[in-house]
């Protein structure tokens, strides 16, 4: 492998793990205050199409469009409506106490089928498949840290050729564990994950942590949308639900992380490495297998080699269930309802 294919192999790794690490530690949040929220495909979905139409609207009514204000029409865009999702979840599930699990699928449902009607009302606004483009907005979340990315060679580019978004994924992740870790607020959530009971008889307002988490956590995710337009295809709008899949390795992400933001740094970029090794391992290792297998073509090795992030996350949920460590398991009320009058 030379050096300019690990190059690639890395900057790809990196964007594909920044979009799964804005939905893995929303869910995260989410997930810590009780509320299991298998929406997040959906709240990407979300977070994506209103960033785009929010930029697309604004760069075709203006002759001249301003970069830096289209980008932040999108964000708040994208903050707002994934933001509105998480809501929707939490009214249902919290307030009404719908189930969780039939909730968060829906949502999922919803999002997707929302964004690609609007995706596709933009696409024929902007005169067919091919020819939407928010270049001003999709500029800014690609550009580059100005003189680092090319003054300090490899260095530069391994570290800092990629847009703003990626190091605010970081950020994020790293605020998120201090927040859980280090904070009464964030002491108050676990135990609300926890023991919703026990929390509320100690007087910690647990509604208002499971709407805060959930809609919080749904905005993050939403940035995970974001990124995904914005950057990673550049401006424009896709229908072929690499989004959604994307989301549901976000979910498989939470649990290998252990429900720790910070492993979902590392955990991320781990998971692009993994994801994208089949573009990158030699062709020969790839027919040997594919012929040792049986396979009829390395098309089907490509396929096997896509479900290594699955397969680690399985082995993860293997070895952590054998050490019984109970700050590794998810938190003790995750998924179900909490009826104050059974307290």
């Amino acid at each position: 492998m030379t050096l300019t294919t690990f190059i690639a192999w890395i900057s790809a790794a990196v964007t594909f793990g920044t979009i799964i690490m804005f939905g893995s530690v929303g869910e995260i949040l989410t997930e810590k205050s009780g509320n299991l929220n298998l929406g997040v495909p959906g709240i990407m979905y979300l977070g994506a199409i209103a960033a785009l139409a929010g930029a697309f609207f604004y760069e075709n009514g203006n002759p001249a469009p301003v970069p830096v204000i289209s980008a932040m029409i999108a964000l708040v865009s994208a903050l707002v409506v994934s933001g509105l999702g998480g809501l929707l979840y939490c009214f249902l599930t919290v307030t009404l106490r719908a189930n969780q699990n039939v909730t968060g699928l829906t949502l999922t449902i919803f999002g997707a089928g929302v964004a690609n009607f609007f995706g596709g009302s933009l696409v024929k606004l902007s005169g067919g498949v091919g020819q939407i483009s928010v270049s001003a907005a999709s500029s800014v979340f690609r550009a580059k840290i100005p003189f680092l990315s090319d003054s300090l060679g490899i260095v530069g580019e391994l570290l800092f050729s990629y847009g703003f978004l990626t190091y605010a994924a970081i950020a994020v992740a790293a605020a998120a564990q201090y927040y859980l870790m280090r904070t009464r607020n964030g002491l108050n959530l676990r135990a609300v994950g926890e023991n919703p009971a026990t929390a509320d008889a100690a007087g910690i307002n647990v509604t208002k942590y499971k709407y805060l988490a959930t809609c919080i956590g749904a905005m993050i995710e939403g940035l995970g949308g974001v990124y995904y337009v914005m950057d990673y295809i550049k401006g424009t709008w896709d229908a072929g639900g690499s989004l959604e899949a994307l989301g549901w390795l976000a979910v498989a992400l939470v649990i290998f992380t252990s429900w720790r933001p910070k492993n979902a740094i590392w955990g991320a970029y781990l998971f692009g490495f993994c994801y994208w090794i089949y573009l990158y391992i030699p062709s020969g290792i790839s027919a040997a297998l594919a012929s040792a297998l049986g396979a009829a073509n390395v098309t089907y090795m490509q396929n096997l080699y896509r479900m290594i992030p699955y397969l680690v996350t399985i082995v993860v949920l293997i070895l952590v269930s054998k050490r019984r460590r109970r700050e590794d398991q998810n938190p003790a009320s995750l998924g179900v309802s909490y009826f104050r009058e059974d307290r």
